[in-house]
């Protein structure tokens, strides 16, 4: 009997260390996952939610107000948020919710539609990058906080700020960051991501509230921007325009990340305007493929899963072939929202603070689950990640974790 007790409680000890040492390795390290397409590779998640949501595993005040969302890497979950007049960028322990540290982070972005930032941190090695709702963009050691190196992309690009504040998540490629700067000549800058020098500028487009992905087209890395006037494909070594793609633009905000599969790119806009598939050939020309505007993303981004796409059309969630455009199904699901995609399902997160799990499938609308946050006076428009078998959200200044996980 006494080896017994000795061991049930070794046990336990074993199973804690392992889903710390799972949660420790887990790694979302940029905004819309890995590879910046929302997907997740999770596997051996719930496939049907109880009646009252999966279970909560923690909450944590202290995140700030603000919009962004989350980056993890390390045992950390990193995000911004507004605190007083100051931006800050913070860690949290993903095993606990208790905060690992804050580092205040240019000035405050303020907006009746919402103070605070907007965009999601980089995390990149033994750093962390993020750019503020006022250009404020710094490098930060990932374990500590401290910061590396900062400037504010507005001020030395010579660009101005947008309706809504800077929204973009930068883009860390090789040695380079990127940021849609919004500057005459510099649209687009790369920098050297050790110490903020320039490497190249490129461009004369309004900034955009969309974050770039890289490419790999005709034997060369693109990088596709999404800016306040049109959709480009710049050479990533020197910022050289390869092609260009502007029907999907619209003239008030161009907010959803573009979606590339083989030399095929998804870009799509809301306010009326719909989005398209273009081809990039091997002469760098950009050939419409189709267009519609049943696929208006507005402040959120699809999916593409197999050969659909799935994201809300505005307020319609809706399933869609990339190839052709032709629509599989559409159905109001949570209410206009945002998404990621983990093991067979979607994770559907609505401004009103409604969350659903819904199949992804393109033979029908399955929903799987939902539930509700208490929600604050703004809209949830923090996008999901699903990561080491947690689904994180966010309202404002409270972070929600939540257990998955197949039991």
């Amino acid at each position: 009997m006494k080896n017994t007790r000795v061991l049930v409680p070794a046990i336990l000890l074993l199973a804690l260390a392992q889903q710390a040492l799972a949660q420790s390795a887990a790694s979302w390290p940029q905004w819309r996952g890995p590879n910046r397409d929302g997907i997740s590779k999770e596997t051996g998640l719930l496939k049907q939610w109880p009646a009252e949501g999966p279970p909560l595993v923690w909450k944590a005040s202290g995140a700030g107000g603000g919009y962004s969302s989350f980056s993890v890497a390390n045992g950390k979950l990193y995000t911004m948020g507004l605190r007083g007049e100051r931006e800050f960028v913070v860690a949290f322990d993903v095993a606990t919710g208790k905060e690992a540290w804050a580092t205040p982070h240019g000035s405050a972005f303020r907006n009746d539609r919402g103070d605070g930032p907007r965009g999601t941190p980089t995390v990149d090695g033994d750093r962390v990058y993020a750019l503020g709702g006022s250009g404020d963009l710094t490098a930060f050691e990932a374990r500590t906080g401290k910061i590396v190196w900062s400037k504010n992309v507005l001020q030395e690009f010579g660009g101005s700020n947008i309706t809504w504040g800077i929204s973009e998540s930068p883009l860390v490629l090789g040695n380079k960051v990127l940021v849609n700067a919004g500057g005459p000549g510099a649209s687009i800058v790369a920098l050297n991501k050790d110490n903020g020098a320039v490497i190249w500028k490129s461009q004369s487009d309004r900034a955009g509230y969309s974050s770039a992905i890289p490419v790999e087209l005709n034997g060369t890395t693109q990088v596709v921007f999404f800016t306040a006037q049109r959709a480009v494909g710049l050479d990533a070594k020197d910022g050289r325009l390869l092609w260009e793609y502007g029907k999907p633009s619209n003239r008030v905000a161009n907010v959803a990340t573009p979606i590339a599969r083989g030399n095929r790119v998804f870009i799509s806009s809301d306010y009326g305007t719909g989005g398209g598939v273009v081809e990039i050939s091997a002469d760098n020309s950009a050939k419409e493929i189709w267009f519609t505007q049943d696929m208006r993303n507005h402040h959120s981004s699809s999916v593409l899963i197999g050969d659909y796409l799935y994201g809300f059309s505005s307020a319609i969630l809706t399933a869609i072939r990339f190839d052709t455009g032709e629509i599989a199904w559409r159905d109001r699901s949570v209410g206009k929202g945002s998404l990621v995609f983990a093991d067979g399902n979607l994770y559907c997160f609505s401004e009103n603070g409604i969350v659903g799990l819904v199949e992804a499938t393109p033979t029908g609308y399955k929903e799987k689950g939902r539930f509700r946050l208490a929600q604050g006076n703004l809209p949830t428009w923090t996008h999901p990640v699903v990561v080491g078998g947690r689904l994180y959200l966010r309202d404002q200044d409270t972070i929600y974790a939540y257990d998955v996980r197949q039991k």
